[in-house]
This record gives structure tokens, C-alpha cells and sequence, in this order.
């Protein structure tokens, strides 16, 4: 490693505010311009996935959300995203649930400035909800997986899972091996087929709801009133799938919840997971209540493990930026594999190297 990738690695994932906002405000009011908007860029900031978001207010029309790629992953991010929408919308079976979905304005990925401009959904987002009032988590995780579960099964039949569980892990476990190089080899390489081979044997033969799948189902990506009673929009659909293991969304948001209340890692939760072989008791709740638990520690075990595998290569997917941190990987990737091998008996990992940097 080079001294400036070493120096790289130890950057924040999304660059301080202060020091990319000019440049931000003047790259906003550019895209408006091109888009002939005589309204003003509203708070344009930076995403974890290289998007430049603003909300921009015209005359005569509503308001709508402009995303701006700034890499050529964010790009491909947003195409995908864009046809996961298009054909949501076009689905009779979804009927008035389609009122969650944004609405695709203008789409222009090519070109010196690449845009997609969506419909603004009304209400706020689940996360800032909770940052203002954390009591409403069981709430709004009820909410969000009662909606979540109505996509499900209207758009989801009970399968033998067995034959799409490699197309379920290989490509994701191909990303991680590609983009960290600690799971190239080693002790890295072994955890990762520790992992291949715990989620198979422990999901091989069972049924799940095959459907679409959001696949980055978390509070920020869930609308909802005011009165935080509705739930008003499901957004960022760049990682759906219409044939997904359904119960990882609901997988997703539990965790996630978990994650942004007690202001650790994500990794940190999972490995937690896997450490006590079980969800929390309120987690599990939660689960059973959306019917989305599979029964017995192995199975929760391995649930877990499927839900942040598609978690972390997603990200890594969207940005290069996770792949350079050191941070992230140690506390998102390293930890949950350690945890892994110690799970399924193998020798345990880097238990002696300091906390924030990746092996």
C-alpha cells in the first residue's frame, strides 16, 4: 500500500461539510440551470454513496429531489434504481402501494452533467424522526415492516430456496473479495467461505418468500407524516431485486434500527448476532410479528450473516470510498469475520491489533 492510499484510508467516508459546501452550492445551482429551474437548490449535500442530493422548488410544479452521480458506480447506481422504479410502477399487483414509490421526472445519467430528478414524497425521514424522539422506534419499525411486507406478498411466492442461494451470496462475496484486500487470502479468504458455507447449510432446503426486495431497507430510506402515524414513501431503490430473499429488508431495518439507536457500527451489531447465536428478544419479536423469522439459532445465525453480506457489498458497490477506509472495514468487515471463524470454531482473528484499522 502507497503512503497516499495509506493516508486515504484514514479520511472520513463523507468529506466535512464545511470544506465541500462551496463547491457543492455551485455545482447545485450548475445542475439547475441545465435542468432551466428558476427555483433554488435547496441544502444540497453529500451522500456515503457519491451522490450530490438537493430538493429544488420550481414555479408551477412540485417540488422534486435532483441526485447528482459524482462517480461512475453512483451512476450506474441511480440506472439501476431508475428501472427498479419503472417497473414497480407498471406492477398491477402492487395496486395503491404504489403511492410509496417516487416518481421519475427526467433522467439524464450521460453526458459532463448527469442527473435523475424524482418526485419529492412528502414526509420525513424515519431516521431524523427518531434522532428527535428514539421512543417511537417500535413504532415506526411496526410501520415500516407492515408496509415492507405488503410488497412482499403481493409480489412473492414460498420457494425451495436451495437452487438461488449461490446467486443470493457468490457475486456479493465476489465484491468483498475484490474491493478489501484483507479478504483475498489468508485468514480473510477462509472467513469468507466460512460464511458461504454456514448461510448454505443452515438455509439449504427451506422455504422463504422470494420477491422483490428493496435491499436497503433502513429508517433513512422511509418517509413518514408528521404526525408519524403514515408512512408516506419508500426511497433509494438502487439496490431492489424482484427475486431477493424478502426477509432480509425486514432483516435490514431491525438491525439497522438497533445500529443508529445505540450509535455503533453496524458490524458491531451483527457480530453480536452471531457472538450470542440469536437476535435480541425484541428483534425477534419484531421478526415473528412481520413473519419474516426463521426458526432456530442457526437459522437466525445465518439470516444475519445474508442480511450483511448484501449490506456491506452493496455499499461497497455505490462507493469506493468504504473499500479505502480503514475504519469501515475493520469495524464492518474484519469484526463480523472474526466473530464468523470463532462462531464455527475455527482459530480466531486479529484479537491482539488495535481498534480502527484493517489487517
Amino acid at each position: 500500500m502507497t503512503l497516499t492510499e495509506e493516508l486515504r484510508g484514514l479520511l472520513p467516508l463523507r468529506p466535512t461539510g464545511l470544506l465541500t459546501r462551496p463547491a457543492d452550492a455551485l455545482a447545485a445551482r450548475r445542475l439547475a440551470d441545465s435542468l432551466r429551474a428558476d427555483g433554488e437548490p435547496h441544502r444540497p449535500r453529500r451522500t456515503f454513496s457519491d451522490l450530490l442530493v438537493f430538493r429544488l422548488d420550481g414555479s408551477g410544479t412540485g417540488p422534486a429531489m435532483v441526485k447528482h452521480p459524482r462517480s461512475a458506480r453512483a451512476a450506474a447506481s441511480l440506472e439501476h434504481e431508475c428501472e427498479a422504479v419503472r417497473r414497480l410502477a407498471r406492477d398491477e399487483r402492487l395496486g395503491s402501494w404504489r403511492r410509496l414509490l417516487p416518481v421519475v421526472e427526467e433522467r439524464r445519467l450521460e453526458g459532463p452533467l448527469p442527473v435523475l430528478v424524482e418526485s419529492c414524497l412528502p414526509g420525513v425521514e424515519a431516521d431524523v424522526l427518531l434522532r428527535r424522539s428514539p421512543r417511537l422506534a417500535r413504532r415506526v419499525t411496526s410501520s415500516a415492516l407492515t408496509a415492507i411486507r405488503e410488497l412482499h406478498f403481493a409480489t412473492g411466492r414460498a420457494e425451495e430456496v436451495t437452487p438461488r442461494l449461490a446467486g443470493w451470496v457468490e457475486p456479493r462475496l465476489a465484491v468483498l473479495a475484490e474491493q478489501v484486500r484483507w479478504c483475498r487470502r489468508g485468514e480473510g479468504a477462509q472467513a469468507l467461505a466460512t460464511v458461504r458455507e454456514l448461510v448454505e447449510r443452515e438455509l439449504a432446503g427451506r422455504r422463504l418468500l422470494v420477491a422483490w426486495t428493496h435491499g436497503d431497507f433502513h429508517p433513512g430510506n422511509v418517509l413518514l407524516s408528521e404526525d408519524r402515524e403514515t408512512l408516506t414513501g419508500v426511497i433509494d431503490w438502487a439496490g431492489a431485486v424482484s427475486d431477493g430473499p424478502s426477509l432480509l429488508d425486514c432483516h435490514t431495518f431491525v438491525l439497522t434500527m438497533r445500529h443508529q439507536l445505540a450509535g455503533r457500527e453496524f458490524g458491531g451489531v451483527v457480530s453480536d448476532v452471531v457472538r450470542r447465536a440469536s437476535l435480541m428478544p425484541e428483534d425477534r419479536r419484531l421478526l415473528a410479528g412481520a413473519r419474516a423469522l426463521e426458526a432456530g439459532p442457526g437459522a437466525e445465525t445465518a439470516v444475519t450473516l445474508l442480511t450483511w453480506l448484501w449490506h456491506v457489498a452493496g455499499n461497497l458497490e455505490k462507493s469506493a470510498r468504504y473499500a479505502r477506509s480503514h475504519r469501515w472495514v475493520a469495524d464492518n468487515v474484519v469484526s463480523v469475520l472474526g466473530e464468523v471463524l470463532a462462531h464455527e470454531g475455527e482459530a480466531p482473528l486479529y484479537s491482539s491489533r488495535p481498534r480502527g484499522r484493517a489487517p
